[in-house]
C-alpha cells in the first residue's frame, strides 16, 4: 500500500486468526463472599448416589446444571436420574430442561427456562 494511502486509511491490520483459545480464568473476578438468595451450582452426575445432594440443592432454592454424559451409556440409570430430577422440579414448582445431549438444568420456584435460543441482534 502506498504511504499516502496508509496515512489516509491507517496502517495495515494484522492478520486475525480464525480461532483463538481463550483462558476464561483471566476474566473471572473473585468477589468478596456475600451470601446470595440463590446460587447456580454446576455438577457432574456419575452415579445415582449423587442424586440426593443435587436434589437438596434444588429444594434449597438453587439452580443446578448437571452434566449427565458419564451415565448416558446406562439407559436405565440415566432415565431414573432424569425422572427423579423431573419430580424435584415438579415438587418445587420449578422447571427442568435439557441443554444439548449431555446437560440438564433444574430450577427452583420462580425461575423458568426459556427454550428459545438467544441469537445476535442487529442494533
Amino acid at each position: 500500500m502506498p504511504k499516502f494511502l496508509e496515512k489516509l486509511v491507517g496502517a495495515k491490520k494484522p492478520e486475525v486468526e480464525e480461532y483463538a483459545e481463550l483462558d476464561i480464568g483471566q476474566y473471572e473476578e473473585i468477589l468478596e463472599e456475600e451470601p446470595a438468595e440463590m446460587y447456580v451450582r454446576v455438577a457432574q452426575l456419575t452415579t445415582l448416589n449423587e442424586l440426593p445432594e443435587l436434589k437438596k440443592e434444588v429444594y434449597d432454592g438453587n439452580i443446578v446444571m448437571i452434566d449427565i454424559s458419564l451415565i448416558k451409556s446406562d439407559k436405565s440409570t440415566s432415565e431414573r436420574a432424569v425422572r427423579d430430577l423431573k419430580q424435584v422440579a415438579a415438587d418445587v414448582h420449578g422447571d427442568i430442561a435439557g441443554i444439548g445431549d449431555n446437560q440438564i438444568i433444574v430450577t427452583p420456584m420462580g425461575v423458568r427456562i426459556d427454550r428459545t435460543k438467544v441469537v445476535g441482534r442487529e442494533w
